[in-house]
C-alpha cells in the first residue's frame, strides 16, 4: 500500500481523455522510485546521491577503441537479428570457459541490455495469470515486466532467512499456476549470493515440472569470493533455464545497452521472435566492442569495489546500522527497522535534512531497509557516510 500512496503523492499528471483506452496492464505500473529519488537529489542543491547502480569508471579504452574502429570500418547497417556471428561465437566461448555452461551460438540472443533480455524471456513464457516466484528483496523491474506480460508476481520473503531460499518457502508458493522463478544472484539490492542449499531447494522444487528458472546473473563477474555458483550450472535442467547477462555492470557499459539471453535451442527459437519484433537487432557497431569486452579483465574494477565495500561496511557498523555483508555487486542494504520509519519517508527526510539520497527499500519489497550504492568515488562515499551518520543521530 505504501508504494501506491508514495507514487500518488509524486504524480502530477492529469488523466487525459484517451487514457482510459490504453492497455489496462499499464495502470498497475509504478514509476521507478530509484529514478524519482535520483531526480530529487539532483534538484536539491549540494545533495550527494548514492542511488543509481552505475559504475563511476569510464568504459575501458580498448572497448571504446573497438567501437570506433567498427564505425570507421562502415559497420552501420543491419546485422543478423540475434547478433553478429562473431559475437555469438565469442559469447558461447566465454560462457563455456568462464562460467562452465554450454550454449552454442544458435542458443544465444544479443539483446538491448539485460532489460530486454528479461522482457523477451518473460513475455515469451507467460500466459495471462501465470505465476512468477520472485525472492524478495528484488529489483523492482521484475514486477513491472511481469505485470506488462499479464502474469502474476508472487513474492517470496527471504528477509527473515538471511536472504536465502528455504524448502518451506517454495512448498508454500509453488502451485499449478507457477510458470517461472527468478533468481538474481548476486542480488540487487542486498548483494547476497544464493548458497548451495538455496540452489538445491529450487532445483528440487522445479525438477520434473514445467517451470522455468530465469537466472539474472548480471553481477556474476562482480563476486568477491571464488565459491560462487549460478543455478545455470544445473545443465540437466537446460530446457528450463533462461540465463540473462549484461555488459553494463562489469565493463562499465551502462549507456551501451548491450546484454544477452541464453536458452535451449527450441525455446530460444520462439523467444527470438519476441526480440525480432520488438527491437529487430542490437547496434551493428557495438558487436566488436562487446567481443573486446569479453576479453577484458574486470579484476582491477572489482578490487576497487572491494575496498569501497570494506569502507562502507565499517562505517555502517560504526553508525549502528545492521547490514548483511554483500558478496557481490556494489550495493549495501542496511536495516532501518529500529527507527520505525517507512523507508520512503526515511529517504525523503534524509535528502531534505542531510543532503544524502539513498533508495528506499520499499522499491525492492523490503520497507525496513534502504539501499546504498558504493560504485561512487571515495570522497563522495566518505562524505555520504558522514551525512548518514549525522542524520541517524538526529532521529
Amino acid at each position: 500500500m505504501q508504494r501506491l500512496i508514495f507514487f500518488r503523492n509524486f504524480a502530477n499528471e492529469r488523466e487525459s481523455e484517451m487514457e482510459q483506452f490504453l492497455n489496462t496492464s499499464l495502470y498497475n505500473l509504478k514509476r521507478s522510485a530509484i529514478r524519482v529519488f535520483s531526480q530529487k537529489a539532483k534538484e536539491t542543491p549540494g545533495c550527494i546521491a548514492l542511488t543509481l547502480g552505475e559504475p563511476d569508471f569510464e568504459t575501458p579504452e580498448n572497448i571504446r577503441a573497438a567501437a570506433k574502429l567498427s564505425l570507421d570500418s562502415g559497420n552501420t547497417h543491419y546485422i543478423q537479428n540475434n547478433g553478429s556471428a562473431a559475437l555469438l561465437e565469442a559469447v558461447s566461448l566465454f560462457e563455456k570457459e568462464k562460467n562452465g555452461v554450454n550454449y552454442s551460438p544458435d542458443e544465444i540472443i544479443i539483446t538491448t541490455g539485460a532489460t530486454e533480455a528479461l522482457f523477451t524471456a518473460l513475455f515469451g513464457v507467460l500466459n495471462p495469470g501465470d505465476e512468477v516466484l520472485v525472492p524478495e528483496p528484488a529489483f523492482g523491474l521484475y514486477e513491472s515486466i511481469i505485470t506488462m506480460c499479464r502474469g502474476k508476481y508472487v513474492a517470496l520473503d527471504t528477509s527473515r532467512n538471511g536472504f536465502q531460499i528455504s524448502r518451506q518457502m517454495l512448498e508454500k508458493a509453488v502451485t499449478d499456476k507457477t510458470k517461472a522463478i527468478i533468481l538474481n544472484s548476486p542480488n540487487n539490492p542486498t548483494g547476497c549470493v544464493l548458497n548451495r542449499e538455496s540452489l538445491e531447494n529450487v532445483y528440487n522444487a522445479v525438477k520434473g515440472r514445467n517451470i522455468f528458472v530465469l537466472c539474472d546473473d548480471v553481477y556474476r563477474q562482480l563476486v568477491y569470493d571464488d565459491d560462487y555458483e549460478s543455478f545455470s550450472s544445473f545443465q540437466d535442467l537446460k530446457k528450463q533455464l533462461l540465463v540473462v547477462q549484461s555488459f553494463s555492470k562489469p565493463y562499465a557499459m551502462t549507456g551501451w545497452r548491450m546484454g544477452y539471453l541464453l536458452a535451449e535451442l527450441e525455446v530460444k527459437r520462439r523467444l527470438e521472435l519476441v526480440h525480432q519484433f520488438t527491437v529487430v537487432s542490437t547496434a551493428s557497431f557495438s558487436q566488436k566492442a562487446c567481443i573486446e569486452a569479453l576479453k577484458t579483465d574486470v579484476t582491477p574494477m572489482l578490487e576497487v569495489y572491494r575496498k569501497r565495500r570494506s569502507f562502507v561496511l565499517s562505517r555502517l557498523k560504526e553508525i549502528g546500522l545492521e547490514t548483511v555483508t554483500p558478496m557481490g555487486g556494489f550495493y549495501a542494504f542496511p536495516s532501518i527497522e529500529r527507527f520505525g520509519i517507512p523507508s520512503g519517508e526515511f529517504c525523503t527526510r534524509m535528502i531534505e535534512q542531510a543532503g544524502l539520497a539513498a533508495t528506499p527499500g520499499f522499491c525492492f519489497g523490503s520497507d525496513k531497509h534502504i539501499r546504498l550504492t558504493y560504485c561512487y568515488g571515495d570522497e563522495q562515499l566518505e562524505e555520504g557516510m558522514n551525512r548518514l551518520e549525522s542524520f541517524v543521530k538526529s532521529l
